[in-house]
Formats: C-alpha cells, structure tokens, sequence
C-alpha cells in the first residue's frame, strides 16, 4: 500500500461506518493523510474523524476497522482523535509495476508548452500558475479550475525572465512559490550544480536516462524485482499524495518542492544501480535499473506538469 491507496482505504471506512450507523454525518469525498511530523507516532496521520467532529471516539471506530486492511501495519489513534498509520513495508517490485501499469496516477504526461521569450511581464506568471493547477488537476481528475486563482505578477524589476533565465528556470521560480507570493529570481538559477533545485531536478531525469543507455551497452535492461532504497521507494510512494495535495489546494508549489525530494534520492541511489568493474549484470542490477527508470518517469511527468521538460542530457 502507498500513501494515496492509504487515503482512499480511509475514506472507504468512514463510508462503511456511517452506512452501518457506527459514524453520523456526509462521507468526505477526500481524506487529508500526511507524513507524521517530527516526534508524532507513525508514518502518516488524518484528523478525518476531528474535521467530521467526532473526535476520539469516531477514530477508534475506524482505526478498528482499518487494522484490518492489507498494507497497514499499525493504526493507533492520538490526542483528540487523530489516526496515525505504520505502513507494511514497501515492495519495489510492486512500486515499480505500479508507476509503469498506471503511469497517471504518477503524473506522467507529455511535456507541456512553455513561455516564450518576450511575454509581457503582467501575463506570464500568471499563464504559467494557472496552467500547471489546470493540468494538475485534470491529472486527477479534477475540472482544471485556473481562471479564478489570484497569482502575483512577476516584479517589474526582473524584466523579462524567460530570456534572461531559459523557459525551465524561470517557469520553476514562478510555481515553487505559492501563487500570492512574488517569485524570487537571482544568478543561482543559470548554475548548473547542486545548488539550483530546477537543475537537479533535471539533471535527476538525464541520469536516469542515461543509466537505461549505459546498462543497454552492457547488454541488460530492468526489470522489477527487490531493492534496498528506502529513501527513494518512499518518495516515489509518497509522490501521488502530493499530487493530490497540490490538485486539491490548486498548489504547484506542493508537486515542486517533492519532485526534489525525489530528485536527491535519486542521485543518491544512481551510484548502485550499474556493475562495478569486472562485475557481471545481476538480477540485482536489473532491479535496481528498473526503480531508477520509474523515477525518472516520474520526474520527467512531473516536470511536465509544471510547465518544464525533461531533457535527455544536461
């Protein structure tokens, strides 16, 4: 189970719930789950039984009932009626099959348009924010809902953004801020090191295709199978949540900043991923080439999303 499949189970035992009459009151058609804050208890927690004001009482209803569900560990409910989750352990192999058999949920879409050089200061943050919540949302099968978010303009005194910073930075510095807030250009965004978040990202994804080429010239590809990465399989867990967080609060900013949390588990797992030396392809290998192709499928979506390609080399 990943954390998206987690917030469905819930809403799908309140709904058993209140149809059985154990819990009053409408079934939500989302549930908020998170990652657990330092020091809470579990992985992810909802205050679904706090938001239907049903408190303590209500959460060991249904924690009682989804200690039942396949892929859930533990449920153990805190303080007023929060529901806090240890999730069974992730298998790479399922992960892996997953991002490749239902690639939307990951967000992996064709590359979007993006902005042309030269235009006009007034329109283009605004075409850009409002075009990622659209395809965002519409991802998830949501009405896009765009026109009516109140987006802050680009400051005049950055003139033309696009041709000063290339269409991939500049559009990166205007959805990592929430929409209200003025985006912050600067010279970190033309360096091409680990400093520049947009070209990790990036950089991220042309690493993954090049593993795919060099494991091609060693005469194997990848294929699911067990993987000692848990930075990176609970990123990729994790990535469908954000997108259904950063749909449902019209926020690209969400998707951005995790598409970096992805990004540094990435090319901090690049390393193991091809034979070393004299040694042969394994089926470890194999493995390890096929969670770093379904990270850079998910990179390469996410980037498309928000407005910014996936190049092949960088």
């Amino acid at each position: 189970m990943i954390p998206a499949d987690l917030s469905h189970a819930v809403v799908h035992a309140v709904r058993r719930a209140v149809e059985a009459g154990e819990l009053g009151g409408p079934v939500p058609a989302r549930v908020v789950v998170e990652r657990t804050r330092p020091g809470g208890v579990g992985e992810y927690a909802s205050p679904v039984a706090l938001r239907m004001g049903r408190g303590a009482e209500g959460a060991l209803v249904l924690a009682k009932a989804l200690a039942l569900e396949p892929g859930i560990a533990t449920v153990e409910v805190t303080g007023p009626g929060f529901l806090n989750f240890t999730l069974a352990p992730l298998s790479a192999a399922e992960l892996v099959r997953d991002v490749a058999g239902r690639a939307g949920r990951y967000g992996c879409l064709p590359v979007a348009p993006q902005p042309a050089a030269g235009t006009r200061r007034e329109d283009v943050r605004g075409a850009v924010v409002r075009g990622a919540v659209v395809r965002i949302r519409e991802g998830q099968g949501l009405p896009g809902e765009g026109e009516g978010l109140s987006v802050a303009p680009v400051a005049r005194r950055d003139g033309d953004v696009v041709a000063r910073y290339g269409a991939a930075a500049a559009v990166w510095a205007m959805v990592v801020v929430p929409a209200r807030e003025t985006p912050v250009f600067g010279d970190g965004l033309l360096v091409q090191g680990e400093e520049n978040e947009v070209f990790r990202v990036r950089y991220a994804h042309a690493r993954a295709r090049a593993l795919t080429r060099n494991a091609a010239d060693l005469g194997f590809r990848g294929e699911p199978g067990d993987v000692d990465a848990p930075a990176l399989l609970r990123a990729l867990a994790d990535h469908p949540l954000a997108l259904e967080a950063a749909a449902h609060h019209r926020a690209p900013e969400r998707l951005a900043r995790h598409l970096v949390v992805v990004a540094d588990a990435l090319l901090d797992f690049q390393h193991q991923v091809l034979p070393l030396g004299d040694e042969k392809p394994s089926a470890a290998h194999r493995a390890r080439l096929a969670l770093a192709e379904a990270a850079g499928a998910v990179l390469a979506g996410g980037l498309a999303l928000l407005g910014i390609d996936a190049p092949h080399f960088l």
